[in-house]
């Protein structure tokens, strides 16, 4: 965040917390004091400061030199997963999508440059990127989160490209901006993303927007299977009018939970 969008009462102590432990993660599952420092562009005595609270909170152990995350911390994503509903008002319909289609399915929000899994439902086992609810990556390089750039205006689309670095995930990522804008615009009118291999190898995906009653994109749903076994004729053919169907009626109960809606389209 700039800090000229930083609000008054801001609180930098209370950010850099939050930062520490959004450092951590599956490539870095622990670290020293000069790596977190590095990793949130803190100095090593203020991400020291904020790794002794965190430690006299629970949230953060330390074994010899490296800090981990401790169990405590999914009291934090269990805690909006219950608030929201997550389980009452999504997870129905990922089940019966997964048990007519098998492979898996999603429900993501996008959050600044990253998709956001909030609901997850799957029959795979495979060894691959995880969709598992609060996985995040970056939103170029799956269906869901092209379809949900695809929802945003052409303002907020040129902030998007601001800047962006795309980083090769596989050697089918696209990484040439234009294209990937190229491939947005398709999207916006043909109302549907498919992506193979975009983001981990064996991961063949479509998705669709879950729009608002006033026609907002607040949501994206996808179905995905593997690479080989489906592809993205098939899946548009066999899987596209029931992706939009289900789409549609999630969007339905959204509305029957204003709260809930109001938190994933916010």
């Amino acid at each position: 965040m700039d800090d000229d969008s930083k609000p008054a009462e801001f609180v930098e102590a209370l950010a850099k917390g939050l930062a520490v432990l959004e450092a951590f993660d599956s490539v870095h599952p622990e670290m020293s004091l000069s790596e977190i420092a590095r990793r949130i562009g803190s100095s090593p005595a203020a991400a020291r400061r904020s790794l002794i609270t965190l430690r006299a909170l629970g949230y953060v152990g330390q074994q010899n030199k490296k800090f981990h995350l401790r169990p405590k911390i999914m009291t934090l994503g269990s805690a909006f997963y219950f608030s929201a509903r997550i389980d009452e008002v999504l997870q129905p319909f990922l089940r019966d999508l997964v048990t007519k289609f098998g492979d898996a399915s999603s429900v993501a929000t996008l959050e600044q440059r990253d998709v956001i899994y909030i609901a997850h439902n799957s029959v795979q086992r495979a060894r691959r990127a995880a969709a598992t609810v609060g996985a995040r990556y970056p939103a170029y390089a799956t269906s869901l989160g092209r379809v949900l750039l695809a929802g945003q205006s052409d303002a907020a689309l040129d902030r998007y490209f601001d800047g962006l670095v795309i980083e090769p995930l596989t050697s089918k990522t696209i990484t040439d901006p234009g294209t990937l804008r190229a491939e947005i615009e398709l999207i916006r009118q043909d109302g549907y993303s498919t992506t193979v291999d975009q983001l981990d190898y064996g991961i063949t995906a479509l998705a669709v927007p879950v729009r608002s009653l006033d026609g907002r994109t607040i949501a994206a749903l996808n179905t995905s299977g593997y690479t080989g076994m489906v592809d993205p004729a098939a899946l548009i053919e066999q899987r596209l009018p029931d992706l939009r169907i289900m789409a549609s009626s999630i969007a339905q109960s959204l509305a029957r939970y204003p709260v809930l809606e109001g938190i994933i389209g916010s």
